[in-house]
């Protein structure tokens, strides 16, 4: 795969006929796309736990006020007890990888014993599990229009409510989801 074709850094758009439960009506930020396949965070599937749950059930003193009362998102069916930040402010924690200029995903203890501190990065979204592709898999979805791709907007990753994400990610693209069809055709 060239470099030219990395999906790393966009937003997959399910498709309204995407079935599969994990994936309905979802928007993945993509963190990685390479020949070995592609990574990503679910960002609009809301679970019923706070920031401050995981916290507590890491041992991680917190005092986070409404801070605590973050959202923990499902981000995908991989490994869903892995605990991953989407965030801004790319500083040096221990386990980081750098997605664009300003948006990296950590998976270490350190960034959210900082958070609970009140010393972690401006803008986070914490998920738990991943959306993962082997090699190929992703072009191959892609060519059975089970996906759209589009850019990123921090707005989408960090500030839209969940049940926003998906349309506003379409719109992004000048396209409204509800008015495509189930239907595909190649030409």
């Amino acid at each position: 795969m060239n470099a030219t074709a990395s999906l790393k850094n966009q937003l997959l758009i399910a498709m309204p006929n995407l079935q599969d439960p994990n994936f309905s009506r979802t928007v993945t930020y993509i963190c990685e796309h390479g020949e070995h396949g592609a990574m990503g965070i679910v960002l609009n599937r809301p679970t019923d736990l706070r920031l401050a749950d995981v916290l507590r059930h890491m041992d991680i003193a917190e005092d986070l006020g409404t801070a605590g009362e973050q959202i923990v998102y499902l981000g995908g069916p991989v490994e869903e007890e892995r605990g991953f930040v989407l965030h801004t402010d790319g500083a040096a924690w221990d386990s980081t990888l750098p997605v664009e200029d300003d948006i990296s995903i950590t998976t270490s203890r350190d960034i959210l014993e900082a958070m609970a501190r009140g010393e972690g990065p401006k803008r986070t979204l914490v998920a738990l599990g991943y959306a993962g592709w082997g090699a190929g898999q992703l072009e191959q979805e892609l060519q059975q229009n089970a996906w759209l791709s589009g850019p990123t907007d921090k707005s989408i990753l960090f500030d839209l409510p969940a049940d926003q994400r998906w349309e506003a990610a379409a719109r992004l693209l000048g396209v409204d989801v509800n008015l495509l069809s189930s239907e595909a055709g190649h030409a």
